[in-house]
């Protein structure tokens, strides 16, 4: 065992019993934050506009402040942007996080000092609960990769623009530096699939022991990886490859994909970080869920699922949530984001503590029929169903096909297989009766012949990664939305059908 181990475990003891501590206090937390942002947004144009004077609890919070989108807020961003201080947080940004919106083209999220601190604070803490609940460390003395976005950051008006990956590659502690993989200069390459392959290389012959990003982009590494080195798997190249952190999309439809290509089961760490807040993290490997960052400069608040989008949904704060129930999250930040629906919705695994799963998007679900089909159900579904059939799926998507050449409507699944069923009709009926018993109204659809049992598109291999690059989309923080709720995906996904 290295020195940096050995005082990695003593680091994670110490950390890890103040987190437990905080916890177990999580509505005093919460409410001190909601204090903090309320006396810092009276300093601000935006704290003016609502009356931030006079908001005294929760209740007076809501009535004064709506739940806005990125377009809702646009008004007071854009003159943040611009260069104005003061406007929804005291001062000005440290950085801009740029992000891709499907409705309003480039997003510009402000980060805060103080809230750039807690994206940090949150990643670590993610490694150090796995530390001292394993009691494993040997991880910190190999050497460490994160596939990320460029660290390049870009200036906008006086602030530093990056992607999120980017901005907190700054911010790796210097007694980590020695450790990370890739090079600066490597990380620096804009270009996807050049920059996996100068991966490959700088890493081949490392002693790799942590590798962190999203399992599809990590994914196409461990292919080239493989490919390169000709053995059969990742474990044979980097035999105390001993740690996989992720996050940004559900991990349980990789996990076959992933034991086959390291070569065995290696333990994970799921991370729940976005532009706007490091919202959640995997801190045991013992109990389902991520625990809810409660003390993290953010205010959460919570709309059930089946009322957003009416006129005056139930909102409420972290105190009155129930299990079981989904979630759109709203956010109130010290980075000056106030009412902000993040676009994610979760539900709670656990009250004591606050733990979560996240279920999909607001704006990914299929729906033209009144079904109201989530990421959680279709991904569940999937994931009962592929033992049964010894198959492997690399990845998929779902889009309506409301005007069929013939025949009922349908759901249709654009699926490309790592290893086919032996039996593909065997396989897309038992998949829809699944679904059918994960969400009612589907099987109503189903069974009053509204509806027609779901299709299945093959698509080639790499056909998913192919149309990302075509859309310009490649790699980095890009994620490929699960479902839909019409056929844009769909149509681009068709050329690359078998």
């Amino acid at each position: 065992m290295g020195i940096k181990s050995v005082f990695g475990k003593v680091y994670a003891s110490i950390l890890v019993s103040k987190l437990r501590k905080t916890v177990e206090e999580p509505i005093k937390h919460q409410s001190n934050i909601l204090k903090e942002l309320i006396a810092q947004g009276k300093k601000t144009q935006f704290g003016k506009d609502h009356n931030f004077d006079f908001i005294q609890n929760y209740e007076a919070f809501k009535k004064a402040v709506p739940v806005r989108d990125y377009e809702g807020l646009r008004s007071y961003i854009d003159q943040v942007v611009k260069g104005k201080e003061d406007i929804i947080w005291p001062g000005r940004p440290a950085y801009f996080c740029k992000t891709s919106g499907t409705t309003s083209g480039a997003k510009f999220i402000p980060i805060s000092n103080e809230s750039v601190a807690h994206h940090v604070d949150a990643a670590k803490l993610a490694l150090l609960c796995y530390v001292q609940e394993t009691g494993k460390a040997d991880f910190i003395d190999g050497k460490m990769i994160f596939l990320q976005g460029s660290p390049d950051l870009t200036d906008l008006h006086g602030v530093p623009l990056g992607r999120l990956s980017g901005i907190t590659a700054h911010w790796v502690p210097s007694y980590l530096q020695k450790n990370r993989l890739p090079s600066w200069n490597t990380n620096m390459i804009e270009d996807w699939e050049t920059k996996v392959n100068k991966v490959v290389d700088e890493t081949l012959n490392e002693d790799m022991r942590l590798i962190s990003g999203i399992p599809s982009w990590v994914q196409m590494y461990f292919e080239r990886l493989i490919a390169k080195s000709g053995k059969e798997n990742v474990a044979e190249i980097f035999p105390k490859f001993s740690l996989f952190v992720h996050g940004g999309v559900n991990y349980q439809p990789y996990e076959a994909i992933f034991k086959k290509l390291i070569g065995k089961t290696i333990p994970a760490i799921e991370t729940y970080p976005s532009s706007e807040g490091f919202i959640a993290f995997q801190d045991t490997q013992t109990q389902p869920g991520l625990l809810l960052n409660v003390d993290a400069g953010m205010f959460f608040e919570f709309i059930p699922v089946s009322e957003f989008g009416n006129e005056n949904p139930t909102r409420i704060c972290l105190e009155q949530v129930e299990l079981g129930v989904n979630y759109a999250l709203i956010l109130n930040t010290n980075a000056g984001l106030w009412g902000y629906n993040i676009g994610d919705t979760v539900e709670f695994v656990s009250l004591n503590p606050y733990r979560i799963k996240v279920t999909g998007r607001i704006k990914h679900f299929t729906s033209a029929f009144g079904e109201h089909v989530i990421a959680a159900e279709v991904e569940s579904s999937l994931q009962e169903v592929m033992p049964q059939f010894d198959m492997e799926v690399r990845e998929f998507h779902l889009a309506p096909q409301i005007k069929p050449e013939e025949g009922l409507p349908y759901h249709e699944w654009f699926i490309e297989f790592e290893r086919l069923p032996a039996n593909m009709d065997a396989f897309r009926l038992k998949l829809d009766q699944t679904l059918q018993s994960k969400n009612p109204y589907y099987k109503d659809l189903i069974t009053g012949n509204v509806l027609t049992a779901l299709k299945i598109t093959v698509i080639k291999k790499d056909g998913f990664m192919l149309m990302m690059k075509d859309r310009g989309k490649l790699g980095g923080q890009n994620k490929i939305p699960r479902l839909a709720n019409n056929r844009e995906l769909a149509e681009e996904l068709l050329p690359y059908a078998k």
